[in-house]
């Protein structure tokens, strides 16, 4: 699953790459959740909150509608007078929020998924998209765009693509690039490894949902969504409106696409911490979102 796909089947344009985390989590509750939904703190407030006195590297939060709870999650670098301070204020929260360990990093994965290339760093395509005026294009990571705004489809290739927008950090996690020529074939699908799945439209994630994630570096993994409207605060800055969930990830795969079996395009490969062998959180930016902000479709 992990091996990378050739060059002929790179020339598709499939999809894959934002970084990805993961993370076996140990759930440690600090607060009580056993109080009525009417009790419990607004969601909207909580991370009102959060942000105000929890914006620190190396952690995250994200909302679990089905419960109407905040699940607050701190990596291992979170220790001392931060984790104290992280601790007093989801205690100071009352119930609904809720405080999970993480035992790795959360970071991003610049290095790559199936495959484009700039540079030195290697990132994975997410969903062929059509822009407004007609071109063909990709969504991407937009933390990957920071390697250049020329893009490869093989290492040392001729550039294939061109940034065109790139958000990243701040309020959300995604790049829209069109390719360098109108007559590309960049067809609607995800290249799984043994097989493709059409992509026929997008579609919101939601608490508890089974999803699909691949990615160059650890080929097709699955897992759940666990949490929506995620903040993730890592190194190179807070991040807003990601999908938090346990779908495996590790390098290479940032940028890559999370879809489900029947063909809806969920969101791309942010980051998280953790890898595939002992599990974890990862964060994804909802394809929605992306292409409601540069003004494109997913492709036919």
């Amino acid at each position: 699953m992990g091996k990378h796909h050739n060059d002929n089947r790179r020339a598709k344009v499939i999809a894959a790459c934002v970084a990805a985390v993961a993370v076996g989590i140990t759930a440690t509750t600090f607060t009580a959740s056993q109080a009525a939904p009417d009790d419990r703190l607004d969601p909207a407030a909580a991370t009102a909150t959060l942000r105000q006195k929890a914006s620190t590297p190396g952690t995250a939060w994200a909302v679990d509608l089905q419960t109407n709870e905040v699940i607050v999650t701190a990596d291992s670098t979170v220790t001392g007078a931060r984790w104290d301070n992280l601790v007093s204020t989801v205690e100071s929260m009352g119930d609904g929020v809720r405080l999970e360990r993480a035992p790795g990093t959360f970071r991003l994965f610049a290095e790559g998924g199936d495959a484009i290339f700039a540079g030195r760093s290697r990132c994975s395509l997410g969903f062929n998209v059509v822009t407004g005026d007609g071109r063909p294009g990709f969504l991407t990571a937009g933390h990957c765009t920071a390697a250049g705004r020329q893009f490869s489809l093989s290492a040392n290739g001729r550039p294939a693509a061109t940034v065109v927008e790139s958000t990243f950090p701040g309020n959300g996690d995604f790049a829209l690039l069109t390719y360098n020529g109108r007559n590309v074939d960049a067809p609607s699908e995800v290249d799984t490894g043994d097989g493709t799945v059409r992509i026929r439209r997008a579609a919101e994630a939601r608490v508890g949902r089974q999803v699909q994630r691949m990615g160059s570096t650890t080929g097709l993994r699955s897992g759940r969504v666990t949490g929506l409207n995620a903040t993730v605060n890592y190194p190179e800055g807070a991040v807003t409106g990601l999908i938090q969930t346990t779908v495996c990830a590790e390098g290479g795969d940032s940028g890559g696409p999370l879809f489900t079996r029947n063909g809806e395009a969920i969101g791309l490969t942010s980051g998280g911490s953790g890898d595939c062998r002992g599990g974890g959180v990862t964060f994804f930016q909802p394809v929605t979102k992306a292409l409601a902000a540069v003004g494109a479709t997913i492709g036919n």
